[in-house]
């Protein structure tokens, strides 16, 4: 999956189902992950006057990005989220 313009593929992280010390969480507390991995980028976000401007994340890069942002998509039995790159928050080390 190669996605357009500003766009970037993230295969999201799974929430964590125990604590540290071994706690088992509920099922109630079931939240989306908004940490993932970058699978594919675009070429670049399109500028009014034509000028592409390369993403700054990149493939196999850790991310933060905003709760409710993108996309979902279901490709080969696999889900990922596409989201803009301006959604993404921070690039994790």
């Amino acid at each position: 999956m190669k996605p357009l313009f500003d766009k970037v593929v993230i295969e999201v992280k799974e929430v964590e189902k125990t604590t540290l010390s071994g706690l088992v969480l509920p099922d109630s507390n079931n939240q989306d992950s908004n940490q993932g991995t970058v699978i594919a980028v675009g070429t670049g976000r399109v500028l009014d006057n034509g000028q592409i401007v390369p993403l700054t994340v990149k493939e196999g890069q850790s991310v933060l990005f905003t709760k409710y942002a993108g996309t979902k998509a279901e490709v080969h039995g696999r889900e990922y989220l596409i989201v803009a790159e301006k959604d993404i928050l921070a690039i994790l080390d």
